[in-house]
């Protein structure tokens, strides 16, 4: 039946050669049927006489998308889709002949402004080349664009190491790894040792892993961007590296600075548990960048969080990356104390045994002394509400409220003990056996 239309439109020109829509019927015809080299020829036919017919230069570029001849299917779709912005049939040919092209970064623009104007989009070959897998559950609805619109953290915190209760020895070691080289520059230099490099804090949620970076860079009245792995993952190919680039320079303009990774684990498991490419990719972007190959890290200071430190591709820690790994420890009994002093700063409170509450809280974090407090304030309120003015906090409301709440590192620990005991080749782990007091 096909062959009969495109006989009676062949016998249909004779008689009206300078028809254009009859050519272009044909042309359309002799395309359907996969006489691709027959279409072209009546295509250029009907562009001989309207070198801007929108119906024959689009058919003209299918035609040669077809043939693989991408780079002039290209020209021909760039001036088509300038006339015609909001064709998405248009802008998705284009994204495929640009990818064919090996013109990745062109093709994604393409396919994204099809995707804007019709997010229900699917197609198989795009996303599987321009689509990152690992990302595509954390892709937000509204692409931002530029890294600084991105990441909203960039601060100079107020709080200091006199805000974090306990951690001395943690303190200690950043001290001598960051706050040292800042105050006394001159002696680094003199042994060609460069300010800046990384540490690795890790150790059971709640421990104030966060609170800990921030304060640092308060110590030291540097900038201080945090930055989450939904900052830097993207649902495009090679945009999550790019995005993380910019994440480095923007830390090397505003220099000293403190970059800190929380969840450092999700951006740089280890490679060989990845199944996609792009992941590792990311990884290698990432170690490029703490490496300084393209730019000086003089000033920038990496700090990295994590609650699993035995997922992190080992390549991380070489000299020169997080070179530095401390156990960041749930609070000793000096450390609580402190922290449930700092808690209840400027609050209304009774004579307070401080001590004896933080016996009653071993292995607590942070986080649950915290929880503590909050309980323990929502009971005052209700007795300040019938009394009408606030009721101090007394001791045996603290030992209360301890009732309601249980340590939440246990968990980590029963995790953590294993990878301590069967995979702590390095010693990596030795503080952790002997926190737990198991003998090596």
């Amino acid at each position: 039946m096909q062959e009969d239309l495109i006989h009676n439109l062949r016998e249909a020109l004779k008689f009206s050669p300078d028809n254009i829509p009859l050519r272009l019927t044909l042309a359309e015809a002799l395309y359907s049927s996969n006489a691709i080299e027959a279409a072209e020829i009546e295509f250029k036919a009907v562009l001989e006489s309207q070198p801007q017919n929108i119906q024959a230069r689009t058919g003209l570029a299918r035609v040669y998308f077809d043939q693989q001849k991408y780079s002039i299917a290209i020209v021909i779709l760039e001036e088509l889709t300038e006339v015609k912005p909001n064709d998405v049939s248009l802008l998705m040919l284009l994204s495929k002949s640009l990818l064919r092209n090996n013109e990745h970064s062109k093709a994604t623009d393409a396919y994204q402004k099809a995707l804007q104007l019709n997010p229900s989009l699917l197609d198989d070959e795009l996303d599987q080349h321009l689509r990152n897998p690992a990302a595509r559950q954390l892709q937000a609805e509204d692409l931002l664009t530029g890294i600084e619109e991105e990441i909203k953290a960039m601060e100079r915190p107020t709080i200091n190491f006199e805000d974090v209760g306990g951690m001395n020895k943690v303190k200690e070691e950043i001290k001598i790894k960051i706050i040292q080289p800042l105050l006394h520059p001159e002696l680094y230099k003199a042994y060609g040792k460069k300010m800046g490099g990384g540490i690795l804090l890790y150790g059971p949620p709640g421990c104030g892993k966060t609170h800990l970076a921030r304060a640092t860079a308060g110590q030291i009245n540097a900038s201080f961007i945090s930055v989450g792995i939904h900052d830097v993952l993207d649902m495009w190919s090679g945009r999550s590296e790019q995005k993380l680039h910019e994440l480095f320079e923007m830390a090397r303009r505003r220099t000293p600075c403190v970059l800190f990774f929380d969840e450092i684990d999700a951006l740089g498991a280890s490679r060989s548990d990845m199944r996609h490419s792009s992941s590792k990719t990311l990884i290698n972007q990432f170690l490029n960048e703490m490496d300084g190959v393209d730019s000086s890290n003089d000033g920038v200071l990496v700090l990295g969080a994590t609650n699993a430190p035995w997922h992190l591709d080992s390549a991380f820690r070489r000299p020169g990356r997080f070179d530095r790994i401390i156990f960041v420890q749930p609070p000793d009994l000096e450390g609580r104390e402190a922290i449930l002093k700092i808690l209840l700063k400027n609050k209304p409170v009774d004579t307070i045994d401080y001590k004896t509450v933080a016996k009653n809280t071993v292995d607590f974090s942070g986080a649950d002394l915290k929880a503590v407090i909050d309980i323990t304030i929502e009971e005052k309120l209700r007795e300040s509400f019938e009394k009408g003015i606030p009721q101090p906090i007394a001791n045996r409301d603290l030992l209360n409220a301890l009732k309601n709440i249980k340590p939440s590192t246990k968990d980590w620990f029963n995790t953590a003990r294993n990878y301590a005991l069967y995979a702590n080749d390095s010693g990596l782990y030795d503080e952790i056996l002997d926190y737990l007091k198991i003998k090596k």
